[in-house]
């Protein structure tokens, strides 16, 4: 799976994914509009080449350049002569009742993508390349893409010791196409045929309306399971019956619900192909689940697991003082993370008739004191997020550049007005001395003032007598503490807003029918977005049920320069539409900003060693760390 996208449902104070993720990216056109990859295109020194010749390569990226050569032995980021062997213990939040991670129906447990493969595997020390894992090559037409073909390994081969044909990988996309989620189902609605031309040998063909850079990545990336194994298993139904797949773990043992043992195969036949080497390290990846997230913190400190990734500040800078760490038992660091930093926040429904109005959504977003949040309660470990491609070079600055406007006048009247005349929305700062700062209140009333919303008797108020009354999502006691001023300033502005406390699998439900107000969510692009753009903000996605387009944005002008970013050629464009974009949703106050942090903040018990020459773009834990006996032994923590 490429990691493109990936969105957390359940966040504290944090920077990371903790829950669910999405990986999958969501292509489509638009008729009717002069779009805005047109426009692009058609720029001054932007023509395509028009030479076409065939290339055949180990490798695949959305502009072509590869970093690593045919013959290469191993990634730079990993331990070639890394040790085979103890047990990996983390934690996971909520429950599970699912090993099917491919359907919206059930609670899949996190860690079942160590049990599947895909034709191509993304190098983590580049920004958008791919190598061979069960495909041994692929062959596609310069410089359109109209198609690719796969040629898998003869070697490759599915746990129970059956060979892997194209036959399966053509199964896998019948599958994925009419009975997966969303995030599958409609981006492969742009393959327009897929055919097994003899067993090793499969080739897609898309749709001349398809996003070829991205959907030729996207297929390269499809997960790959047996069509044998589901002769008498309906694919659509949620179960905990293991999918049989190709991937260096299967399931051991596990308590429905409650946690989970993945068990390293010893019989896994990828573990000399290049880029496995150094991989799937440890014999075993052990999950206990923790419906709250302090009660797993306390789980850490009695041993009941051995690694955890720390989301809350608070924790982070009171919590680990306890004897382990004290003993240095515990190694406590912060690892760099060059990643986008990505767009966490508050996300409205905007399928609810009293979000409608962007003034109100501004509004609320003003009354969200976060300089106040940021020292009060995070010990100022945050900056504030304003972008939806934050912390890079993707990110719109000021007023839109001569190169956005090529591709953004074609939109007026379809956008808002403000891109054109305003700098990219930046939440203006409040005082953080108190949670009420009157200047921004006061903008905020005179916005819902403006649109309609009075106030009567201290209540918000339309003209139907209607108050504005509101839900925010909190899937755990330790958000309360960020919800709850937020509400406190809005009971300021008259708004009648409440708390509402969801379990993991109740928030899943809701968000997937489109039945919430506001709730949190955080995408993260990476740095060669795609056709996973529309999966988060496409027409097509916003009322499909399950879909990552989770404020229900549907806008011909949004869907026209998601158009541009899949249709671009080089960088530089890219970084043209992506801005543009960018600026476009900031304008549309679709979400109010969180923060956003540049680091990975572990603790782990003196058992785990991990590669010098770490990977910029992933923390890899269960990858390419793996488990150091002397280091164990010299701390006391033996297994």
């Amino acid at each position: 799976m490429n990691g493109n996208i990936r969105e957390s449902a359940h966040q504290l104070d944090c920077n990371g994914a903790v829950g669910r993720r999405i990986n999958r990216v969501i292509t489509g056109s638009i008729g009717g509009l002069v779009t805005a990859a047109a426009v692009l295109m058609a720029a001054p020194g932007l023509a395509a080449d028009a030479e076409t010749r065939t290339v055949t390569s180990h490798g695949i990226s959305h502009f072509g350049s590869l970093k690593y050569p045919a013959d290469f032995e191993s990634l730079d980021y990993v331990n070639q002569h890394a040790p085979k062997g103890g047990t990996y213990s983390t934690w996971g939040y909520g429950t599970f009742d699912s090993l099917n991670p491919f359907i919206v129906v059930g609670e899949y447990e996190f860690y079942t993508h160590l049990m599947f493969e895909s034709l191509m595997a993304r190098a983590y020390d580049e920004e958008d390349s791919y190598y061979g894992l069960l495909a041994e090559s692929v062959t596609y037409p310069k410089p359109g893409r109209e198609w690719v073909e796969f040629k898998l390994r003869p070697e490759a081969r599915f746990s129970d010791g059956s060979r892997v044909t194209a036959e399966d990988v053509v199964f896998s996309f019948d599958m994925l196409s009419t009975k997966g989620s969303p995030q599958y189902s409609i981006p492969y609605k742009e393959v327009e045929a897929v055919e097994a031309l003899d067993a090793q040998r499969v080739k897609f063909t898309f749709k001349p309306s398809a996003a070829v850079r991205s959907l030729s990545v996207e297929v390269a990336t499809m997960p790959i399971f047996a069509k044998s194994h589901f002769e008498d298993r309906d694919f659509a139904q949620s179960s905990l019956d293991p999918i049989l797949a190709t991937g260096p773990y299967l399931v051991e043992s596990m308590d429905p619900g409650q946690g989970i043992v993945y068990r390293r195969n010893e019989d896994y036949w990828g573990a000399s192909v290049p880029y496995k080497v150094g991989q799937s390290n440890f014999d075993r990846i052990s999950i206990e689940y923790y419906a709250d997230y302090t009660a797993a913190f306390e789980g850490f400190k009695g041993g009941d697991y051995d690694f955890r990734q720390e989301y809350y500040s608070l924790l982070w800078n009171t919590g680990y003082d306890f004897p382990e760490v004290q003993e240095g038992r515990i190694t406590v660091e912060e690892i760099p993370d060059h990643t986008p930093a990505g767009a966490q926040g508050f996300f409205f429904n905007l399928r609810r008739e009293k979000f409608q109005d962007p003034r109100v959504r501004e509004a609320i977003g003003l009354a969200f004191n976060f300089e106040w949040s940021n020292q009060t309660l995070f010990y100022d470990s945050y900056n504030r997020t304003d972008s939806f491609w934050e912390n890079s070079s993707l990110q719109a600055e000021g007023l839109p550049s001569a190169e956005e406007l090529v591709i953004l006048e074609p939109l007026r009247g379809i956008v808002p007005d403000t891109v054109f005349t305003q700098p990219a929305f930046v939440p203006p700062e409040s005082g953080s001395e108190r949670l009420a700062d009157r200047r921004q209140l006061g903008v905020a009333g005179r916005l819902l003032d403006d649109a309609g919303w009075k106030v009567v008797d201290g209540v918000r108020t339309n003209s139907a007598g209607e108050p504005l009354v509101f839900e925010i999502f909190s899937e755990t006691p330790s958000f309360d503490r960020i919800v709850t001023p937020f509400i406190e300033n809005l009971d300021r502005l008259g708004i009648q807003a409440s708390l509402r406390r969801v379990d993991r699998a109740q928030a899943n439900r809701l968000e997937d029918e489109h039945n919430f107000d506001i709730t949190t969510r955080r995408y993260s692009f990476g740095l060669t977005p795609g056709a996973g753009t529309r999966s988060a903000f496409g027409s097509s996605s916003a009322h499909a049920k399950g879909s990552f387009n989770i404020a229900g944005v549907d806008n011909a002008g949004v869907d026209s320069l998601i158009e541009a970013i899949e249709q671009v050629t080089t960088r530089a464009e890219l970084q043209i539409a992506v801005r543009s974009l960018d600026r476009v949703l900031r304008a549309m106050h679709i979400w109010v900003p969180q923060w956003y942090g540049a680091t990975h903040r572990v603790a782990y018990r003196k058992k785990y060693s991990r590669p010098e020459n770490y990977a910029p773009y992933t923390l890899g834990d269960t990858y390419f760390w793996w488990y150091d006996a002397e280091k164990a032994e010299a701390s006391g923590n033996l297994e």
